[in-house]
């Protein structure tokens, strides 16, 4: 499950305004606003989370799944 935290370091590591996460997910604007003030994992309409970390993935970050050290981003190879 994507966290508040991973959109907001995806975001960073690829230098993307939420502006243009938005139009990349084909969302609006005050959705990533809300999206990133949550703490841990996101909360919302399944179809907007999953668009929203399709279109981080699609521009070049890998989610990393909780896994005994904490959930991450990091760039593709």
């Amino acid at each position: 499950m994507l966290t508040a935290e991973q959109l907001r370091g995806a975001r960073a590591i690829l230098r993307m305004d939420q502006k243009q996460v938005a139009e990349a997910a084909n969302v609006s604007l005050p959705t990533i606003k809300r999206l990133e003030k949550m703490d841990g994992p996101l909360s919302g309409h399944v179809g907007t989370i999953v668009a929203v970390q399709k279109a981080l993935e699609a521009a070049g970050v890998e989610f990393i799944p909780e896994n005994g050290g904490g959930a991450g981003v990091r760039l593709k190879k």
